[in-house]
C-alpha cells in the first residue's frame, strides 16, 4: 500500500525536492537582471540584503532567492562556476537544518558555501566541518575569492596552529572551516580557562557537516575526552600479558533447550560478535594459581582482574593493522570507519596499557578525565546543525532520533551512468584474492583506472604483497600514508593507475577522468570485502561515476571475510555446497548478495543500539555539564556578583554544620552540641570561639548569631584587599575548587558507568540506576563546593601591599647580611691561611688566597694591625 501511495502522490522527498526546485526557478529567473549589474553594484545589493538581516527586518529565508541569485553570480566571476539547479537545492536544504544527499562529484563543497554565505549574513559565525585538516585547509582556500568578493573573512582551524591567539582570529572571522576533532576540543578547553579572553570559540550559531555521515555517525561512538594524569597507578599489565598467553582459549557451545546447560571448553570464550572475553571456570583457576592468589575476584584483587580482562582483550580481540598500529614505539589507534589514524586519542579503562603491554612498547600511565562530552551533545548545541554526504539514507532514523535532522535526496546533475554488478563469493580467502589479483591484471593491461577497496591495513598490505609478486604496479593508501591521501586519490583516474585503499578512499577529492579513460570503460571498483556499515560500502562504489561518467563496481567476498564468518546466514554456505563449487569457482546471485545486506543491517543495528546506549549516559552527564559550564561561565564575567555568591554560600555553610552538629529548628536549645559546633568552626574556619559567643535560646537566634559572627571575620580579614582585589580573588579561588571537584565527580561518574551493568543481574535498569546515582552524585558535588569554597576563603592568608613590601625588603636585608657574613668568613679564613703560610711570599706574587690579585693587593696589602680596632 505505501509503495502505491508513494508511486501515486509521490514519496515525502520528492515533494520537498519539488518545492525547493520552484525556488530554484524563481532564482534562475533573477539572474540576467544580477548579471548586469558592475562587481561594485553587486556588493551594493549584498550590503543591503545584509542590513537588512542584522537589523532584523527579514529572515534569511525571506531574502534567500536574491541572495542565492547574487552569490551564483558572484561564483561565476571569483571562482568561474555557476552553480547547478540541484546544487542550489542542496544548498537550500541545508539552509534549512537538515542533510543533502548528493552523489559524489556533485559539487557538494561549492553547495556548502552558498548556504554558508547566506547564513554568515547574520554576522553570528559559521562553522564548517570537514573529516581532515587537509580539506579544511583546501576548502577555505579555494573558496576564499568567493567569500571575500561578497565582504566576508574566512579563516581555517588545524593542527599545526598551537597558538591560542591565532586560533582566536581564526574563529572570529565570519567563516571557519576545521575539522570535528579541532571544534570539539577547542569547545572543552574553552571551558577549562580562568580568564573570558582567554577562550578561542565565539558561539555556536550554523554549522554544516561534511561527509555527515562520517562525523555524526561513525566517529560518533568515540566521546571527546581531555585526560590528566591520574593518582590510581597500575603495575599489572605486563604480567596480565603474560598469564593471558598462557591460558587456553576454549569454545562455547550453546543449549539446545531450557533443560540443557551451555558447553564451555578452555580458558576462556571470546565473542567477537559482542568484541568481548569471558573467563571459564577453568580459566578463573588457572588465572588464581598463575597471579598467585586465592580468590581473583575479591576487592584488593579487582585490579588483578580488571587488567587480565583487558589484557585477553588486547590479544585476542583487538588486531595490529586493523584496530591500531605500532609507529615510533607508540600505540595508535585506526578509526575503523575512515582507515584513519587516530593521533592523541587512546583507548579508556587500562585497554591502551593492555595492548602496550602485548606490543612491546613503552607503557604510560593511565589517565583520568579532566573534560569530555560526545560529538553528538557538541553539535546539538548549534542553533541550526546541516550536514552533506553521499550516504545518509541508510541512517536516515538515526539522525532523525539523535540530531532532529531529515535526511533530503538530491537528484544527480546528469543520470549516473555506472554499472553496479552483483557480488562474487569465493569459499576462501585466499581463492578472492587469487580473482582479484587476475581483474586487476585484466584492468591494467586495458589501461583502465583501478580504485581496490579492503577493510583493513593487514588486508591492503596483503594485496599489495600479492601484486609486487606478480609484478603489477600499484599504490597503496591506508593510515600508515594518509598524509598524502588527497594526491594519491586524485592520481587514481589516470591510465593504467592501480590504487589500493583501505575505507578512508579519499573522501572529498575528486577522481577526474579524461576522455582516453572514458573511452576505456572510466573508473573500476573493486571492494575486497563487504563492510559493517552499507555507507561505505556505497562510498566506495560512489568513487566511480562522477557527474554521467562511465565505470563499474564489483565486491569479491569470501565465506572467510570476518561479517559473512560472524553474521552472515548459513545459507550461503549450505548452497554453496548444495552447487558443489570448487577451488577457485564462485556463485554469483541476487539471492546471496540480499543475505549479505541482510547480515549488514544486523550489525548497523548493533552499531545504533551502542551509539543510542552512549548517548543516554552521556545524555545524563550532559546536563550536568551544562550546569557547571554555565556557572562557570558566570564566574569568568567581571560583572558577575562574587560577593553575593559567597554570602549566600556562608549561609549554606551554616546550614550544613546545624545539620552535621543536629541542630533543628524544632529542638530545644538545651540540647544544642555547642562543642560540636565550635570544634567545627575552629577545624573548617581557623575561628577559635567560646559557648558565650555562640550561645542562643533558639535555632533561629543560633543560626543568626553564627552568620553574623561569620560575616564579621571574613569583612575584617578581606579589608586589607580593596572591592576588585576581593571579587578576583574571591573569583579564582571559586574556579579552582570548582575544576577539581569537577574533575574528581567525573572521576567517580566513570567508575561509576563501569559497574553499574551488574545491577542488571539484579532485575534493575542500569540506566535509570545511573541516573538515580549520578543525580545523587550531582547534588553531593554541588552541595561540596559551596563548603569548600567557604572553608578556603576564610584560612587562606591575605597581605596588604605595605606589609609584603616590608617583608620583602625585610627578606632582602636578611639576604645582603649572610652574603657580607659569607664574605667576611671567606677572607678572613683566606688571610688567616696565607699568614700562618711556612712560606715568604713576594709582594708581586699572586695571593694565595685565590683572588687573582697579586699579593701586596689583596693580603699583603698594608693596613690595620692585628688586633687593633680601628676608630671613624
Amino acid at each position: 500500500m505505501l509503495n502505491v501511495f508513494s508511486k501515486v502522490f509521490g514519496t515525502r522527498n520528492d515533494r520537498v525536492v519539488k518545492n525547493y526546485k520552484k525556488r530554484a526557478l524563481n532564482i534562475s529567473n533573477l539572474e540576467e537582471s544580477f548579471k548586469k549589474l558592475s562587481d561594485d553594484e553587486l556588493k551594493k545589493e549584498w550590503e543591503k540584503l545584509k542590513s537588512l538581516v542584522q537589523n532584523d527586518e527579514k529572515s534569511l529565508d525571506d531574502i534567500l532567492e536574491n541572495a542565492f541569485a547574487i552569490i551564483r553570480e558572484a561564483s561565476y566571476r571569483s571562482l568561474n562556476m555557476r552553480p547547478y539547479d540541484v546544487q542550489l537545492i542542496g544548498a537550500m536544504v541545508l539552509n534549512h537544518g537538515d542533510i543533502a544527499e548528493m552523489k559524489t562529484g556533485e559539487g557538494k563543497t561549492l553547495v556548502g558555501a552558498i548556504a554558508v554565505c547566506l547564513n554568515a549574513l547574520s554576522g553570528l559565525g559559521v562553522h564548517v566541518v570537514t573529516v581532515n585538516d587537509y580539506l579544511a585547509q583546501r576548502d577555505a582556500m579555494e573558496l576564499k575569492p568567493l567569500f571575500e568578493f561578497l565582504g566576508f573573512k574566512v579563516g581555517a582551524i588545524v593542527d599545526s596552529i598551537k597558538d591560542d591567539e591565532e586560533r582566536r582570529l581564526q574563529y572570529s572571522f565570519d567563516i571557519t572551516y576545521g575539522t570535528n576533532s579541532s571544534f570539539g576540543f577547542d569547545f572543552l578547553r574553552d571551558n577549562m580557562v580562568y580568564d573570558l579572553n582567554e577562550k578561542v570559540q565565539r558561539g555556536h550559531n550554523f554549522v554544516i557537516v561534511d561527509e555527515v555521515d562520517s562525523i555524526l555517525i561513525d566517529e560518533a561512538r568515540t566521546p571527546l575526552i581531555i585526560s590528566g594524569p591520574t593518582n590510581n597507578k597500575n603495575q599489572n599489565y605486563v604480567k596480565a600479558n603474560e598469564i593471558a598467553l598462557k591460558l587456553e582459549r576454549g569454545t562455547l557451545t550453546e543449549a539446545k533447550s531450557p533443560a540443557e546447560k551451555a558447553i564451555t571448553t578452555g580458558d576462556f570464550i571470546v565473542d567477537e560478535k559482542n568484541r568481548a572475553v569471558s573467563l571459564t571456570e577453568a580459566g578463573h583457576i588457572r588465572a588464581e594459581e598463575l597471579f598467585g592468589v586465592g580468590n581473583l575476584y575479591s576487592i584488593e584483587n579487582a585490579m588483578l582482574s580488571h587488567s587480565l580482562d583487558q589484557a585477553l582483550k588486547a590479544n585476542y580481540i583487538f588486531v595490529k593493522d586493523v584496530d591500531y598500529v605500532v609507529k615510533d614505539d607508540q600505540i595508535i589507534i585506526v578509526d575503523e570507519f575512515t582507515g584513519r589514524l587516530s593521533e592523541g586519542r587512546r583507548f579508556s579503562e587500562g585497554l591502551h596499557q593492555a595492548l602496550e603491554a602485548k606490543e612491546k612498547v613503552a607503557i604510560q600511565d593511565e589517565s583520568q578525565t579532566l573534560a569530555d562530552t560526545t560529538y553528538q551533545n557538541y553539535f546539538r548545541m548549534y542553533k541550526k546543525l546541516s550536514g552533506m554526504t553521499g550516504t545518509a539514507q541508510t541512517e536516515a532514523t538515526e539522525f532523525a532520533q539523535i540530531y532532529n535532522l531529515d535526511v533530503v535526496s538530491i537528484p544527480t546533475n546528469v543520470p549516473i551512468k555506472r554499472i553496479d554488478k552483483s557480488d562474487l563469493i569465493y569459499k576462501t580467502e585466499r581463492e578472492k584474492f587469487e580473482a582479484v589479483c587476475e581483474k586487476i591484471k585484466y584492468y591494467h593491461e586495458k589501461g583502465q583506472p583501478v580504485l581496490v577497496g579492503t577493510a583493513s591495513i593487514e588486508k591492503s598490505e596483503k594485496l599489495h604483497t600479492i601484486l609486487a609478486n606478480k609484478k603489477i604496479p600499484h599504490t597503496v593508501l591506508n593510515a600508515k600514508q594518509h598524509e598524502k591521501e588527497g594526491k594519491i586519490i586524485a592520481d587514481a583516474g589516470q591510465k593504467g593507475a592501480v590504487t589500493i585503499a583501505t575505507n578512508m578512499a579519499g573522501r572529498g577529492v575528486d577522481i577526474k577522468l579524461t576522455e582516453e579513460i572514458l573511452a576505456l570503460g572510466g573508473l573500476a571498483i573493486i571492494g575486497t570485502e563487504r563492510h559493517e556499515s552499507r555507507r561505505i560500502d556505497n562510498q566506495l562504489r560512489g568513487r566511480s561515476g562522477r557527474q554521467g561518467d562511465v565505470g563499474e563496481s564489483q565486491f569479491y567476498l569470501s565465506l572467510e571475510d570476518n561479517l559473512l564468518r560472524i553474521f552472515g546466514s548459513d545459507k550461503i554456505r549450505s548452497i554453496m555446497e548444495r552447487l558443489g563449487i570448487k577451488e577457485g569457482e564462485f556463485i554469483e546471485s541476487r539471492m546471496v548478495t540480499r543475505a549479505v545486506e541482510n547480515a549488514q543491517k544486523k550489525v548497523e543495528s548493533m552499531h545504533f543500539e551502542s551509539r543510542k546506549h552512549l548517548l543516554e549516559y552521556d545524555d545524563v552527564a550532559n546536563e550536568q555539564r551544562k550546569v557547571i559550564y554555565k556557572f562557570r561561565n558566570e564566574l569568568l564575567r567581571e560583572d558577575y556578583d562574587i560577593t553575593s555568591k559567597i554570602t549566600e554560600n556562608r549561609e549554606d555553610y551554616v546550614n550544613y554544620i546545624l545539620q552535621e552538629a543536629n541542630i533543628f529548628e524544632n529542638i530545644s536549645s538545651e540540647d544544642f552540641d555547642y562543642d560540636f559546633l565550635l570544634a567545627n568552626l575552629k577545624e573548617d574556619l581557623h575561628i577559635i570561639l567560646s559557648k558565650e559567643n555562640i550561645e542562643s535560646e533558639d535555632y533561629i537566634s543560633l543560626k543568626s548569631n553564627m552568620l553574623e559572627i561569620l560575616n564579621k571575620v571574613y569583612n575584617e580579614k578581606m579589608s586589607i584587599a580593596d572591592e576588585k582585589q576581593r571579587s578576583e580573588i574571591e573569583r579564582i579561588l571559586y574556579l579552582q575548587i570548582l575544576d577539581k571537584a569537577y574533575r574528581e565527580h567525573l572521576y567517580a561518574m566513570d567508575t561509576l558507568k563501569t559497574g553499574i551493568g551488574l545491577r542488571g543481574y539484579n532485575q534493575k535498569d542500569p540506566l535509570v540506576e545511573y541516573k538515580k546515582e549520578s543525580y545523587n552524585m550531582f547534588v553531593d558535588l554541588v552541595s561540596n563546593i559551596k563548603i569548600e569554597i567557604i572553608k578556603i576563603l576564610f584560612t587562606i592568608q591575605l597581605q596588604s601591599k605595605e606589609d609584603a613590601q616590608k617583608e620583602k625588603e625585610a627578606i632582602e636585608r636578611m639576604k645582603a647580611s649572610m652574603e657580607k657574613a659569607n664574605s667576611n668568613q671567606t677572607t678572613n679564613l683566606a688571610q688567616e691561611a696565607v699568614r700562618t703560610s711556612d712560606k715568604k711570599i713576594a709582594r708581586n706574587e699572586p695571593c694565595p688566597c685565590g683572588s687573582g690579585l697579586k699579593y701586596k693587593q689583596c693580603c699583603g696589602k698594608s693596613g690595620p694591625k692585628r688586633g687593633l680596632v680601628v676608630g671613624n
